[in-house]
């Protein structure tokens, strides 16, 4: 049995990840055991890609059947898609495209998700409620924007803050928010913070985007960072009583969403959590 799923044949459904670069990613390893945790003939490749639009092109001519899209491809895709979710829509960015058409000669029809903000919410809402919640984001790149949609549609109060203020004022705009500057945190009241910054990483792993002494004002704290999985930042929240989500948390719940996107099957969770945790043992 484990030989036949290990087997490539013409039978093999394929599906990868598009971005540059994407040799450091983890979904290779999650989604291919996901595969064979449930006997699939499917295969997820890692595909290095600098022009989105070829990309697509050269997807839809290969025959993959589901994809990944990973940095700096999650708005360059969006023209190539025909498609696409309202939420993905309105956050501006797609990670996750479904492929339908069989065929060398059949239409290929691309649709676009965004399961990201799926991923985040799925991880909080193992803490915390998050309808009528109050969500303090920092950052205001593309996590924080699809973090913050995704908040909003659960029904939370968000709050946005960065340190390129023209930037956060921008985010917080679109997502129809207040924006607060970072030297005014202290005067934020929330029940959620969410981390969608790289500060903390690696190799910066003494750096935190909020001081220590701040953390009590939260009731869960979450960081996207998972290099390292504690950062500085969930050390100190755990340290001052909230309950912490780490990095690897989104992306799994992420992941889930998308396999279950490509395959209409339940995602095999304990396997993918499995594969993500044991990268950081």
């Amino acid at each position: 049995m484990q030989d036949t799923l290990f087997t490539v044949n013409g039978e093999t459904e394929t599906f990868g990840i598009i971005g540059n670069p994407v040799h450091h990613s983890l979904s290779p390893e999650m989604h291919n055991a996901s595969f064979r945790a449930l006997g699939m003939n499917c295969i997820y490749v890692p595909l290095p890609v600098t022009d989105a639009h070829k990309g697509v092109e050269g997807l839809k001519a290969l025959g993959f059947k589901g994809v990944s899209v990973t940095i700096p491809h999650k708005q360059d895709v969006i023209p190539d898609i025909d498609n696409i979710d309202p939420v993905a829509e309105k956050i501006g960015a797609v990670n996750t495209l479904l492929i339908k058409g069989r065929g060398i000669k059949a239409e290929k029809t691309v649709y676009g998700y965004n399961t990201d903000w799926l991923g985040a919410n799925r991880a909080l809402e193992e803490k915390i409620s998050l309808k009528g919640s109050r969500v303090l984001i920092l950052g205001a790149g593309g996590s924080a924007r699809a973090i913050g949609f995704g908040l909003l549609e659960a029904g939370a109060e968000v709050v946005i803050s960065n340190r390129t203020i023209n930037k956060g004022e921008s985010l917080a705009s679109r997502l129809c928010c207040r924006f607060c500057p970072l030297d005014e945190l202290d005067q934020v009241k929330a029940d959620i913070l969410v981390n969608a910054t790289s500060v903390g990483m690696v190799p910066e792993v003494d750096n935190t985007p909020v001081p220590g002494e701040l953390l009590t004002k939260f009731s869960v704290v979450m960081d996207i960072v998972y290099a390292p999985l504690q950062t500085r930042l969930l050390r100190e929240a755990e340290a001052a009583g909230c309950q912490i989500v780490d990095g690897l948390a989104m992306l799994l719940y992420q992941g889930a969403a998308q396999f279950e996107l490509w395959t209409r099957k339940e995602a095999p969770l304990n396997v993918m959590q499995e594969v993500l945790y044991r990268r950081f043992k």
